[in-house]
């Protein structure tokens, strides 16, 4: 595994905010340095959840949960076996969806949902290289990009709660007001929630499926398709400053309640893949001296001014963009050279998942680390066509760091029944979009905030030519290709037992 440390990179749109205040303190150590190689990383995270896989538990006033801060020293796994890496036997597979619940993935999250059964078919009849049946032992756990936000409180539903990181088990069905948005005329999207009858795991926390075409199931009826479709769907009310990193990082925290046990979701060895959908850049923000670059008109270093006012009037998305990326000047056609991530010291810097990932699940676990994204690149033209099927042609080889462009869709980026203008968009994203998606009857799905804290990390798992890193499209009409690659890299990693 090539050992690679960034700086902070941070990019972040949508202004339709919705959260909780919830804080995380800053490594003492060397969360601020950036380094050539990964070092010891020690932290201290907050959390939600009381380990039984409900949403009941809230942040308290210092942004930890009832039970307390959580501290990335405590490197204990809770037991929970695993198979070892060591003798090259392992064929368990933690998986984890990081899914972008903000107020612009209705589309995208009908199209997630349409291929949620794909990916269960996938994973059960994975072959090995003489065409055997691996019948891999997989946990699939959902979570969400909401870890909260100060700027989101006040547009909250009722009953709703930031997961930071914790398990979101509960039937989509059962909480079906989650798919309609906010405003006078809010979109809404129940069709993205296929759960005609309400299935969930019954450990209250993770899908459990093992032994011959995954017959060994911890579902009801062993309608493990059933049951992704129920709990993974998110709805369309969490924060719009979407932190998908450092809710990964919390779902991953080897002391978290549901990764302790006699059933952890994380287990010794097992392979760990990452699948993270979001139409936004990431904007894990420090705290709490992070959120005064969004809430203190003192600080409004990185805030765009309002075309309409010609002054700072208030911190859109493009704060994060602004204080997280460098891009340098664009040219005559307002395109960027190269844009990569900056510490400016508003979000964590990249060191503390990297690290984290290296040495304590990497390191420490003996896990293998791989990771889809789905993000604001341009749709991807060409797959390997044997496994891992890897993108070839499009997608981030196509991605282009620019500016908003005024006129109408193609020829510049305002869509139809958008009265906006590029000025406004830059006052709201600070950046152009990395694609636009369109449904295929003349309408369109949305536009998405080309990615560099996500991308940069997921890059960071190649190995040389081995491949553990996949980036498709958020604006492609069908995510199938994408299942494919995510399932496509376990199969290459995936080890039958002897």
């Amino acid at each position: 595994m090539r050992r690679t440390t960034f700086n902070l990179c941070l990019l972040s749109g949508l202004t339709g905010l919705l959260g909780l205040t919830v804080s995380c303190k800053d490594d003492p150590g060397n969360d601020d340095e950036t380094t050539s190689s990964v070092t010891s990383f020690t932290a201290t995270l907050e959390t939600t959840g009381d380990g039984d896989g409900d949403d009941n538990t809230t942040a308290d006033s210092t942004g930890c949960p009832p039970g307390g801060c959580l501290d990335l020293e405590d490197t204990d796994s809770g037991g929970g076996g695993g198979c070892s890496s060591g003798d090259g036997t392992c064929n368990q597979v933690d998986l984890l969806f990081v899914i972008d619940n903000s107020g612009t993935m209705g589309e995208e999250q009908v199209n997630l949902s349409a291929n949620f059964p794909l990916l269960i078919d996938k994973l059960q009849m994975l072959e090995g290289e003489d065409g055997e049946l691996l019948n891999p032992d997989v946990h699939i756990m959902v979570t969400t990009t909401d870890v909260g936000h100060p700027q989101c409180t006040q547009f909250q539903i009722p009953g709703y709660e930031p997961a930071v990181g914790s398990p979101q088990a509960t039937a989509c069905s059962e909480r079906l007001e989650y798919f309609t948005g906010l405003g006078s005329n809010p979109p809404s999207f129940p069709e993205a929630c296929d759960c005609p009858i309400p299935i969930e795991p019954s450990n209250g926390a993770f899908i459990e499926f093992s032994g011959p075409m995954g017959s060994i199931t911890n579902i009801p009826g062993d309608d493990v398709r059933g049951a992704l479709s129920c709990i993974g769907p998110q709805g369309i009310v969490g924060c719009g400053y979407e932190a998908p990193l450092e809710a990964m990082l919390q779902a991953v925290y080897t002391g978290a309640s549901w990764n302790q046990g006699a059933k952890p979701f994380l287990r010794d060895g097992a392979i760990l893949a990452i699948a993270i959908i979001t139409d936004e850049a990431d904007c894990s923000v420090r705290s709490p001296d992070g959120y005064s670059f969004f809430t203190d008109a003192n600080m409004n270093t990185y805030w765009e001014v309002n075309p309409d006012t010609g002054t700072k009037t208030q911190a859109t998305s493009a704060v994060c963009w602004n204080a997280g990326v460098d891009c340098g000047a664009p040219d005559g056609n307002g395109v960027y050279s190269e844009c990569i991530s900056a510490d400016k010291g508003v979000l964590h810097p990249l060191t503390r998942y990297l690290n984290y990932l290296q040495n304590q699940v990497i390191d420490d676990q003996n896990k293998e680390v791989i990771m889809l994204g789905i993000l604001g690149v341009p749709e991807v033209t060409a797959h390997n066509p044997n496994p891992p099927f890897q993108p070839t042609a499009g997608g981030v080889l196509d991605l282009e760091y620019r500016q908003w462009i005024d006129g109408a869709y193609p020829a510049g980026d305002i869509l139809p029944g958008d009265n906006s203008n590029a000025a406004k968009k830059e006052f709201e994203f600070g950046v152009g979009p990395g694609c636009t998606g369109e449904d295929g009857m003349g309408g369109f799905t949305g536009q998405a905030i080309p990615p560099v804290r996500v991308k940069e990390v997921c890059e960071a798992l190649n190995d040389g030519d081995k491949i553990r890193c996949c980036i498709e499209s958020i604006c492609d009409t069908d995510f199938s290709d994408a299942i494919g690659c995510l399932t496509g890299i376990i199969q290459t990693v995936v080890v039958p037992p002897k």
